[in-house]
C-alpha cells in the first residue's frame, strides 16, 4: 500500500513540448500578431462608432475573392504540415513537393488579391475614401507583404530542402517556415472574418 502510494507521489510528469522550429521565430511571430492585434482591436473600435458606414462599404467587398484567398492560404497551411511530416521521416523528396505545392498556392493567392485590389481601384476606392476603406486597404496590404515574406521564406526552405541541408534528424529549418506561415495563415483567417464576414 505504501509502495503503490510512494509510486503516485513520485509519478513523472511529461516535459513540456518546445516550440516548433527556432525560437527567434517565435519572438518574430509573437511581435508580428501583437501588432495585427493592435491594429485589428483599431478596426473594432472605429467599426464601434461608425456601424453604418462600415456595414455598407464592408457589403461591397468581394466575398467571394476573399473566401477563396482563405481556402487557399488553409489548404497551404496542411501542405506545409504535410512537408513538415514527410522531412520528420526521411522523405526528402516528398517535403520538397509538398513545399512547392504550398508555394504554388502562395502565388495564387497574391494573384487574385492583386485583381481585387485592382477591382477595387477601379470603383474608386482608395485609403481616403473613407475610414472603412482606409482599414481594409491598410489592413490587407500589410498581410498581403507578409505572404510574400512567408514565400521567400518558405521558398529558402524548399530550396535547402532540393540540396539535402534537411533530413529526419535535422529539420528546425523546415519547422521554422511552416511556424511562418502558419501564422501568416492565422493573421488572414481573422482578417477575413473581422473584414469581410461580421457585421
Amino acid at each position: 500500500m505504501f509502495t503503490h502510494t510512494s509510486n503516485l507521489s513520485h509519478r513523472i510528469e511529461p516535459e513540456p513540448q518546445p516550440l516548433p522550429g527556432d525560437f527567434a521565430i517565435w519572438i518574430f511571430i509573437f511581435a508580428e500578431l501583437l501588432v495585427f492585434g493592435v491594429l485589428f482591436a483599431a478596426f473594432a473600435f472605429a467599426r464601434s462608432a461608425h456601424v453604418e458606414l462600415f456595414t455598407a462599404s464592408q457589403r461591397t467587398l468581394n466575398r467571394t475573392a476573399g473566401f477563396a484567398n482563405t481556402l487557399l492560404l488553409i489548404t497551404s497551411s496542411y501542405l506545409v504540415v504535410r512537408a513538415n511530416h514527410a522531412i520528420k521521416t526521411g522523405d526528402r523528396k516528398a517535403c520538397w513537393h509538398w513545399l512547392l505545392g504550398a508555394l504554388s498556392l502562395g502565388t495564387l493567392f497574391l494573384l487574385f488579391k492583386i485583381l481585387e485590389f485592382r477591382q477595387d481601384f477601379a470603383h474608386g476606392i482608395n485609403l481616403s475614401s473613407n475610414l472603412f476603406y482606409m482599414f481594409y486597404l491598410a489592413l490587407t496590404f500589410f498581410h498581403f507583404m507578409h505572404v510574400i515574406m512567408g514565400m521567400v521564406i518558405l521558398a529558402a526552405v524548399a530550396i535547402n530542402t532540393y540540396h539535402g541541408r534537411y533530413s529526419a534528424s535535422n529539420h528546425t529549418g523546415v519547422e521554422t517556415g511552416a511556424s511562418y506561415w502558419h501564422m501568416v495563415d492565422l493573421v488572414w483567417i481573422i482578417l477575413f472574418a473581422l473584414i469581410y464576414v461580421i457585421h
